[in-house]
């Protein structure tokens, strides 16, 4: 039932763009790809590198020259071992470089954390989205999101921020993460954040094993029913290096490969590192559903 009520209440994906405060996301246009700028020591794979606001910020003005069409800000690493910190650390990190950030450039700013509090300043001082791995866990967070106007990104976990399962049972993964997300997706319409704000991410990793976060990979489209947008996550994470053998430095290859996959199966944003190998791989997946849904013009190229 809670699936046919979406579908009746959500307008399909490939018909509209999302409004974020004031920033519209052109989903219909192309994908979106939206850099990771992770303001902490302990990441997995580029901790400590930005603790600097000053390199904090040049790395996203970067990230927004080599063709980011939005930042994610972090600032509490969410690794499977990784310790939570004090929220006010967490706004120490965080909000000078959403500041300045704002101060510099136009393009939308996602703030990536499952505390309200730090959303509701993240959102003050002008990011427009949340990127919220715990799907709602404060229930403080949709409330702060719907009054503030903002997108909301709704994870699929399992177990909790820092703390996953190693060997994660699901008896029909497709239907347990779909059935996941429809109850969250509900909880926050019933907060009266917009249907029309919210997106989707099926958790590559975040309580998965490698060969469960490739499932979900191949089988993407299964989520389309919702009517939402997805956002798909696989920078450089674990599932690809117990594949491939490889470290975190060395998986970008395999990241874009994923993310070849993800977009060819719907996503319509793309979470990565590596922002200008991953919107050359965009630009051409792009090209290659235009041209396979007839609307492909060969005097573009």
């Amino acid at each position: 039932m809670v699936e046919a009520n979406l579908k009746e209440r959500i307008p399909r994906t490939k018909d509209l763009n999302m409004l974020c405060g004031t920033k519209i996301l052109e989903i219909e246009k192309k994908t979106q790809v939206m850099g990771i700028l992770n303001i902490t020591p302990d990441s997995f794979y580029d901790g400590g590198r930005y603790l600097k606001i000053r390199d904090a910020v040049k790395r996203g003005l970067q990230m927004i020259d080599e063709g980011a069409d939005l930042v994610d800000i972090g600032g509490v690493s969410t690794r499977p071992g990784s310790e939570a910190i004090p929220v006010e650390e967490e706004l120490k990190r965080v909000i000078p470089v959403i500041k300045e950030l704002t101060s510099q450039t136009k393009r939308p700013l996602s703030i990536d954390t499952y505390r309200a509090k730090v959303a509701e300043k993240a959102l003050e001082a002008g990011a427009v989205m949340v990127n919220d791995i715990s799907s709602l866990s404060d229930k403080d967070m949709a409330r702060v999101i719907a009054s503030n106007g903002a997108a909301l990104v709704i994870m699929h976990i399992r177990g909790k921020p820092h703390c996953y399962p190693k060997n994660p049972v699901y008896y029909n993964l497709i239907a347990e993460v779909k059935s996941f997300l429809e109850r969250r997706v509900e909880m926050a319409l019933k907060a009266g954040v917009k249907s029309s704000n919210i997106i989707i991410d099926p958790g590559l990793g975040f309580g998965k094993t490698a060969w469960q976060s490739l499932e979900l990979l191949m089988r993407l489209g299964e989520l389309k029913v919702l009517g939402l947008p997805i956002m798909v996550g696989p920078s450089r994470k674990s599932f690809i290096g117990k594949i491939s053998g490889e470290n975190a430095k060395d998986r970008l290859p395999g990241t874009l490969a994923a993310v070849t996959l993800a977009i060819l199966q719907g996503a319509s944003i793309i979470r990565v590192h590596d922002v200008k190998e991953a919107v050359q791989v965009a630009t051409l997946c792009d090209a290659l559903k235009e041209r396979d849904g007839k609307n492909y013009r060969k005097t573009r190229f």
